[in-house]
């Protein structure tokens, strides 16, 4: 699964489409460069064969079930706060709560909803971590923090996700995608998945 966060403008949409990303993301947290309305984001996605990912901050669950509804998303991507009740749920958590979702080996939550995946990040936006950290767990694993075309291979390699994100390190300017960054970041992403089924199979 390899996804492309912050999407602002519909040409940076179609590009990580064209690139062949599995998913899309629209950033819901107001502070955020990449902020887009839920009425935006409906219009950047309509009609595109790809998964269309919301990221929440702290929101109640009922702003997050609404917004999915009006941009017409397929999954929550939510940092804090209590889960919505929505068919697909990634949990985010940063760096400084891995340890803890390390040692326990599931997702932290707040209220008993079944999460499809666990999306690390790192402490900050665009900032790398010990990808070691994420490996191994039962949940699927997204690693999100600072990757692009040069190092999401051996993030891919070391942590053995079910998927990657990458936003700021695809951008000319905030909000804004380089579309040849978005193609070396999925082709680089893809082609390591390939890598690794490869070794798997000759390993047995």
């Amino acid at each position: 699964m390899v996804k492309v966060c912050g999407i602002t403008r519909r040409e940076d949409a179609e590009a990580a489409v064209a690139a062949g990303a599995s998913a899309i993301g629209f950033v819901f947290v107001p502070a955020s460069p990449r902020y887009v309305t839920p009425e935006t984001a409906a219009e950047l996605g309509r009609g595109l064969d790809v998964l269309k990912v919301g990221v929440f901050a702290d929101e109640s669950p009922a702003s997050i079930e609404a917004v999915m509804r009006a941009a017409q998303l397929d999954v929550a991507q939510v940092y804090g706060g209590d889960l919505p009740k929505v068919p697909r749920v990634w949990r985010a958590v940063r760096v400084r709560e891995i340890q803890v979702v390390f040692r326990l080996g599931q997702a932290p939550a707040t209220a008993p909803i079944e999460v499809e995946a666990i999306l690390f990040d790192g402490p900050a936006n665009g900032i790398t971590f010990d990808w070691n950290l994420a490996r191994g767990l039962a949940k699927k694993v997204i690693l999100a923090g600072g990757l692009n075309a040069s190092n999401v291979a051996e993030a891919i390699r070391i942590a053995q996700p079910w998927g990657v994100d990458a936003s700021s390190g695809l951008e000319s300017a905030p909000g804004v995608k380089d579309h040849e960054k978005v193609r070396q970041f999925v082709k680089a992403a893809l082609d390591a998945e390939r890598a690794h089924r490869r070794e798997s199979v000759v390993r047995g």
